[in-house]
């Protein structure tokens, strides 16, 4: 399942916060903050996706998360790799190395993180 810009915006924050009340919500967003209204669609909109659930404590809900932040952009980014590159993580990898700008030093860094990887696997 996939989630509008506006929809991520709003689970940024529902990840960030944790268990945000409908204020917290509205109160993390920048200026000009967007209509009670506007949140509450949202909200409504993630909850029928399956992103979110509320817990009712009063007159108030308290929302939470019901997917990990690191589980929808592991997801989004093999949708990406596959629609964009054939599936082929090798063709993603040589992509962002030769257009993402990265300075030499962020090269090398990239670099310890694939040997680091390619050691965990041999063990």
């Amino acid at each position: 399942m996939i989630l509008s810009k506006k929809e991520e915006e709003l689970m940024e924050i529902i990840w960030s916060e944790g268990k945000p009340f409908m204020k917290d919500i509205i109160d993390s967003y920048p200026e000009p903050k967007p209509a009670t209204t506007t949140v509450a669609t949202l909200l409504k909109r993630i909850q029928e996706k399956g992103f979110v659930d509320y817990e009712v404590f009063g007159n108030s809900r308290r929302y939470f998360a019901l997917i990990r932040k690191e589980d929808y952009f592991a997801k989004q980014m093999k949708g990406m790799i596959k629609n964009f590159f054939g599936n082929s993580a090798l063709q993603f990898a040589s992509f962002f190395t030769s257009s993402a700008d990265l300075s030499e030093k962020e090269l090398e860094d990239l670099k310890k993180i694939v040997d680091s990887e390619i050691q965990k696997r041999q063990k």
